[in-house]
């Protein structure tokens, strides 16, 4: 039997508390109007959105987001600041919210493993701050990855994940797999031990590898390494922040050859 949470349009509730809380154990949580904004602008199915002011919501959109204007005002259901406040951990400064569907596993996968790929996936192997995952995802989908993979413990649709990601995991393929589950192509690790990124070109199907923010590769996503990849560090300079190293690595990318479509 289909799940009506997954199959029913988007809710304009006279009580959007009770919709809301009915609605959250199952949601993705969109935080703030530029979260909304990306994930409507990339396909979300976005059950119920709730501002507090929907008039300075609407007027952000005529500012920032007029392609999704049309769609926000469909959305968008006006609360007490309070009440709104009351139904999220942490306030936005936008006072805008709203709960969208998690898009289907199973087409993540088919989209990861998909051959040949026009972009790499970016792997994290074994992340622990929940904010550097949603950076990188937010650089991914801004470069165009074909996705952001992570192994280990941290979820990467975490609230405080989709958060530090405005939203765009809706424009990216996001997972968590094992080492063995990871999609097919040469795995390209960064390591301060591997050869010089820059006499490099990392090609279109690579998986892109990085260490935790602690201990860097695990021994297994180090087995699996086609190549061990160092980025350009000043002596003593002991490592760089996750985000920044991903970055770099991407920008290397289409640099020579990847870009964005």
């Amino acid at each position: 039997m289909n799940d009506p949470a997954r199959t029913a349009g988007p809710e304009n509730p006279a009580d959007p508390v009770s919709a809301w809380r009915r609605l959250a154990g199952g949601a993705v949580l969109l935080d703030g109007f530029h979260a909304l904004k990306h994930a409507v602008r990339f396909g979300a199915e976005v059950r119920l959105a709730l501002a507090a002011d929907r008039g300075a919501a609407l007027a952000l959109a005529d500012e920032l987001a007029p392609d999704v204007r049309e769609a926000l005002a469909v959305l968008l259901t006006e609360v007490p600041h309070t009440t709104y406040a009351s139904l999220v951990p942490r306030p936005h400064p936008t006072a805008v919210a709203a709960l969208a569907v998690r898009p289907s596993r199973a087409g993540h996968l088919a989209k990861l493993a998909h051959t040949p790929r026009t972009a790499p996936v970016v792997v994290l192997d074994n992340p622990r701050n929940l904010g550097n995952a949603g950076a990188v995802i937010r650089l991914a989908a801004g470069f165009g990855a074909t996705g952001v993979v992570t192994t280990g413990t941290l979820d990467p649709w975490h609230p405080t994940v989709v958060r530090g990601g405005a939203g765009l995991h809706f424009a990216t393929a996001v997972e968590r797999l094992t080492v063995g589950e990871l999609p097919p192509g040469p795995v390209f690790a960064l390591d301060p031990e591997g050869e010089d990124i820059r006499s490099l070109k990392l090609p279109d199907d690579a998986l892109l590898a990085f260490g935790s923010e602690r201990s860097g590769l695990s021994p297994e996503l180090r087995a699996r390494a086609d190549h061990l990849v160092a980025l350009p560090m000043r002596p003593q300079v002991s490592s760089y922040n996750l985000a920044t190293s991903v970055a770099m690595t991407l920008y290397h990318w289409s640099a020579t050859g990847g870009a964005p479509s």
